[in-house]
């Protein structure tokens, strides 16, 4: 074979392979979009988008610091204070808005991580048999059995002051069981489909063949996953933070809550204490909800908007 000939192969070779990369952008492209088509994921992706650019930019949106307490104390809404202050004297509206990075952070965080051990042991737990499979699936039941609530509040409380880390690790640490269970099911589907039987009998091992043969084929359910994980996160962290299991010299929602329930907010009037933060954490944790809509109508093209049923002929 000359070199001509070669180097011909070659060239001919090239483009496909800088092909595949713009193929699978324009892939994610035609996801998202399917996602963007959906009017409930649509108003879930805005309202996501708008509280992500407040924590982002809190520093330049909120009018004082987050800390700073040198107002009035327990002042009604002013032009310079939009939403009053707190008993602290602390201006309710920075607070909100420095709030939002605590919960973005903790969903984001807490919903990945959920979502990577949901998946190493779901799909883990589908594709091997045996005495392995009967361990692993005692110890998801064992966690799907005790009430996560009740479990995460006794071990937010042996572990009290600990920051917000320990938080993440107390949602992970029970958030990750329904997931793995719901995985489980899918990768068990998938162990008998041919592609699988094939990467088999080729001499794959079983590592490759659960996170290069299965795993891509689950990828609209793992990111419902996440979301669903991250709604839980959210909903979790402003829990404990009100309970009072959290740091409470950070500023969160939850926080916000605390401190304005030890204060007799509604008994001196400052229902906005109670309301923004409550308003906002129903809010995010709704548009994760309604995004999830969109992310099942990618891997189920009947529930995409626009879709119907066809009429079935009589004969």
């Amino acid at each position: 074979m000359t070199n001509a000939t070669v180097s011909v192969r070659t060239q001919e070779n090239a483009p496909n392979e800088e092909q595949q990369a713009p193929s699978k952008w324009r892939a994610a492209a035609r996801q998202f979009g399917v996602v963007w088509s959906n009017g409930k994921a649509r108003t879930g992706i805005i309202i996501l988008g708008v509280f992500v650019f407040v924590a982002v930019f809190a520093p330049l949106l909120a009018p004082y610091g987050a800390s700073q307490n040198g107002f009035a104390r327990s002042a009604d809404a002013t032009p310079d204070h939009w939403m009053g202050t707190t008993a602290a004297g602390e201006d309710v509206l920075s607070q909100i808005i420095y709030g939002a990075r605590i919960s973005v952070m903790v969903g984001a965080v807490a919903g990945i991580l959920s979502t990577l051990v949901a998946v190493a042991i779901g799909l883990s737990w589908g594709y091997v048999r045996g005495w392995i499979a009967e361990v692993i699936g005692f110890i998801v039941n064992l966690f799907l059995v005790i009430p996560g609530l009740p479990l995460m509040i006794v071990i937010a409380a042996y572990l009290q002051n600990g920051g917000i880390a320990v938080i993440i690790a107390v949602i992970v640490v029970t958030g990750w069981a329904w997931g793995a269970r719901v995985l489980r099911s899918q990768t068990q589907s998938l162990r008998g489909r041919d592609f699988v039987t094939a990467a088999q009998f080729s001499g794959e091992g079983a590592t490759r063949i659960v996170f290069r043969e299965i795993l891509p084929n689950m990828t609209s359910l793992i990111v419902g996953s996440f979301f669903g994980a991250a709604t839980s996160a959210i909903l979790a962290e402003a829990g404990l933070e009100f309970l009072g299991l959290g740091d409470s010299s950070i500023v969160s929602w939850g926080t916000i809550l605390y401190w304005a329930q030890n204060s007799n907010a509604l008994l001196t009037g400052q229902w906005i204490l109670l309301f923004a933060p409550g308003l906002c954490i129903a809010l995010l944790a709704m548009s994760l909800t309604l995004i999830n809509f969109g992310v099942d109508a990618v891997s189920n093209p009947r529930l995409r908007d626009g879709a119907r049923p066809r009429k079935e002929k009589r004969a």
